[in-house]
């Protein structure tokens, strides 16, 4: 598969609301195993939400990365006060690929790369105006269409799945939320989610037709998270617990974990240690903790600790010994003084992972944010008092 930075994409596409907040971003982050071969896990992207864009109440939301484009026109209120209408284009190369991995064996003979793209309509509607929480209700439909091709390694006797229309439809309602950065000092989120994969050619794949893509799937995932950081000391913490299941589920439709990547896709199913991606499940519980506490007295070193463990039921052909999955990691992080930059350099420990010498899996991974609206703030408005942030909006300066 080719070697570039890929835009694992879910940050912007699946928000159950318009943002209503400024923002330009550069998102970088690489994970890279210490034992084995795995697919490569990275993303690079620039991403800009932009209220008030053109006129008063249209909001442009962009994710650019070095092969692909996630964008979408929201429109407020153009169903009533409190519903919002979404438009949405996205394509480019790479982001249909699968990689087949089992065993903790990553098998590049019967992986393939995918490239793709669609449009999609989307209505948000808030069920509570007024209160302090939000409550979001989100309608999505998609009209999606990948191509796929044979990597240099793909098995000259593998067959690849036909070229797929795809029809997906996506509901759920959302109180609170996450902001789409690396590491958010306050988010509160209690989200419940269904999907429906519509395949217009579903298809027999692989070694004889040994695989299939089904002609409908659907998952059905909740997540709680809460995470806070105490104004004083400077103490963080995070916690979360996702759990998910599906019907008729396939390989390009079952819930896939692992890796260390936080904007991987809107819900990252982080397993530290372990390859991305690595386990492909059809029923999951997953369950994280992190960390992190300063270093220095200008709190801009701090030392973070983080673990995941989860339950799995393997995707029929995808099945390895024992259910359970469990990570820890360790890593420390640097943010400007005046909070446009941040950076991560971490390392992680797979408990449970196979590997060709038994149990246990280490890697390393990097993180990278970039806050270009904080950055602008520090240099044209010195004055600019740091708690208007609101404590989400800290984020780092190459320009110190």
């Amino acid at each position: 598969m080719a070697a570039v930075l890929l835009l694992l994409w879910g940050a912007t596409c699946g928000q159950a609301q318009l943002d209503p907040t400024k923002r330009e971003l550069i998102q970088l982050g690489y994970n890279y195993p210490l034992q084995g071969h795995g697919p490569l896990s990275a993303y690079a992207f620039y991403y800009a939400n932009l209220p008030n864009f053109y006129r008063t109440n249209l909001t442009l939301r962009l994710a650019i990365a070095p092969v692909y484009l996630d964008s979408e026109v929201g429109l407020a209120h153009l169903l009533g006060e409190n519903t919002d209408v979404g438009l949405g284009l996205a394509g480019g190369g790479f982001a249909d690929s699968y990689s087949e991995i089992r065993r903790g064996k990553y098998l590049r003979e019967e992986s393939f790369t995918g490239h793709g793209g669609g449009a999609s309509a989307s209505v948000y509607h808030l069920f509570n105006p007024g209160q302090r929480v939000p409550l979001y209700g989100l309608v999505r439909s998609e009209l999606h269409y990948a191509i796929f091709s044979r990597d240099k390694e793909t098995a000259p006797g593998f067959a690849l799945p036909e070229d797929q229309p795809t029809m997906n439809f996506r509901t759920g309602l959302r109180l609170g939320g996450r902001e789409p950065l690396m590491l958010p000092d306050v988010a509160m989120e209690i989200s419940a989610w269904y999907e429906n994969i519509l395949r217009f050619q579903p298809s027999v794949y692989g070694f004889n037709g040994d695989r299939e893509l089904k002609e409908t799937s659907h998952l059905f995932w909740a997540r709680a998270l809460l995470a806070y950081t105490f104004p004083k000391i400077k103490h963080s913490f995070s916690v979360n617990l996702t759990a998910g299941t599906s019907a008729n589920e396939d390989r390009f439709s079952a819930y896939r974990l692992g890796g260390i990547l936080p904007l991987a896709s809107e819900f990252p199913l982080t397993l530290p240690g372990y390859y991305f991606q690595e386990i492909t499940a059809s029923r999951f519980v997953l369950f994280g903790a992190q960390y992190s506490l300063p270093l220095d007295e200008k709190k801009n070193w701090a030392v973070t600790a983080v673990a995941t463990t989860a339950a799995v039921r393997y995707l029929r052909g995808l099945e390895q010994p024992g259910q359970w999955h469990s990570g820890v990691g360790g890593g420390i992080s640097y943010r400007s003084p005046k909070d446009a930059w941040q950076i991560l350099v971490a390392y992680a420990y797979g408990v449970d992972a196979i590997r060709s010498e038994g149990r246990g899996a280490h890697s390393i991974g990097l993180l990278l944010q970039f806050d270009l609206e904080r950055a602008h703030r520090n240099l044209f408005d010195p004055a600019e008092q740091p708690l208007r942030s609101r404590g989400l909006e800290r984020i780092f300066r190459f320009f110190d």
